[in-house]
């Protein structure tokens, strides 16, 4: 894979450029997967142009498709699921703070089962990882 530098603004505007970047297959292992969210998650909260999007977009499903196969449905918690995201992507609670835009000490709350995770929270970590809102909800 052709490493572009670790800043959104290096990354190409138009698909094609971004398919010569990381061209969209299925992932098969977690070297696969940490190169789409490393992708994605430049991409993620920037104001994106049309290719950008869709390119994100399928990015997106690419890391759900995955994550779908290893994340227990009936076993697993919203929280738990949430934690497991974090771990994958190397996040910690500031970072979850961060995302949901809001104080920081909601993330840590969230994670210690002080704090539920709102509808907003949902459909925005759901976007942010490109996983279902139904992943994130007990």
């Amino acid at each position: 894979m052709k490493r572009p530098k670790e800043n959104f603004d290096s990354l190409p505007k138009d698909y094609a450029a971004l398919c010569r970047v990381l061209p969209p297959r299925p992932i098969h292992n977690q070297s696969d997967f940490r190169d789409v969210t490393r992708i994605s998650d430049l991409l993620a909260g920037h104001a994106l142009s049309t290719d950008q999007e869709d390119y994100f977009d399928l990015l997106c499903r690419l890391i759900e498709d995955w994550e779908k196969l290893r994340i227990p449905k009936s076993r697993t918690t919203g929280r738990e699921t949430l934690e497991m995201l974090l771990e994958s992507h190397q996040m910690s609670a500031a970072d979850l703070s961060k995302i949901l835009g809001v104080h920081r000490t909601l993330g840590p709350m969230i994670l210690r089962g002080e704090r539920k995770l709102t509808l907003k929270h949902v459909k925005t970590l759901a976007k942010y990882f490109g996983v279902s809102a139904d992943a994130l909800i007990d």
